[in-house]
C-alpha cells in the first residue's frame, strides 16, 4: 500500500491539525491552530498529514505528525522545561535536534502503517535539513505509538515516573539520523506539498 502524505504550510497545516485532533478522544488537551502557529512560527518545522479515501472516494486526513527544531536556549516555559529534562541525555551544542511534537492516527485507520509512514517521512525530511537527532516524548499509556517507535529503532533515553499513575509517566525517546537509518525505511509513500 502506498501512503499519500501531504506536507502543509504553517497556517493551513495548523488548521488541518486542529481539525483532525477533534477525532482523538484520548487527547485531553487538544491543540488549537493558534497554539500550533504560536509554537512553530519562528522556527523550522514540518507538518505532515496522511490522507485516505472515505466511503465516497474523497481524500481526507486520517493521521498527522508535526515536529520542529529544538534549540538549547528555548525561551518558552514549556520548551525550556523540555530542554532541562533532556540536557543530561541529548547533546545540543553544535548539533541540530528535531522534536517530534504532536501526532496521531484516527482509531478506524490504525494498524495500517500510517504513523510509521509519517515518522519515516519526518526522519527523511529532518536528515535532509541537517538534523543530527530526532527526539520524541510520549506517555507510557500510548502503547501503539511506543511500539511503532520501537520498530523504528528509537531508543528510550529517559523515563519520568508519574507518582500516582504510571500510565501517565513520560517516556523520552531518541534516534540518531544518518543515511544508513534512512535505508532501513519500509513504507511506500508519495509526498506532495499542500496549501
Amino acid at each position: 500500500m502506498e501512503h499519500v502524505i501531504r506536507q502543509y504550510s504553517l497556517e493551513s497545516g495548523a488548521l488541518e491539525a486542529q481539525y483532525i485532533e477533534e477525532y482523538f478522544t484520548e487527547f485531553r488537551n487538544k491543540k488549537t491552530s493558534d497554539e500550533i502557529i504560536a509554537r512553530l512560527k519562528d522556527r523550522e518545522h514540518l507538518i505532515l498529514l496522511s490522507m485516505a479515501e472515505d466511503d465516497e472516494g474523497i481524500l481526507m486526513p486520517v493521521a498527522y505528525k508535526i515536529g520542529h527544531e529544538l534549540r538549547s536556549n528555548e525561551q518558552s516555559i514549556k520548551l525550556s522545561d523540555l530542554i532541562a529534562e533532556l540536557r543530561d541525555v541529548v547533546e545540543f551544542p553544535n548539533r541540530k535536534v528535531f522534536y517530534s511534537w504532536i501526532g496521531g492516527t484516527r482509531k478506524e485507520w490504525r494498524g495500517q502503517g500510517r504513523y510509521r509512514a509519517l515518522t519515516e517521512q519526518q526522519e527523511e525530511w529532518a536528515h535532509a535539513h541537517g538534523y543530527n537527532e530526532l527526539v520524541v516524548k510520549t506517555k507510557n499509556r500510548f502503547y501503539g505509538m511506543r511500539a511503532t517507535l520501537d520498530h523504528l529503532n528509537f531508543d528510550v533515553i529517559k523515563f519520568q515516573r508519574h507518582l500516582k499513575d504510571n500510565s501517565e509517566s513520560k517516556v523520552y525517546l531518541s534516534k540518531k539520523l544518518a543515511a544508513e537509518v534512512l535505508n532501513k525505511h519500509q513504507t511506500s509513500r508519495s509526498v506532495v506539498d499542500a496549501a
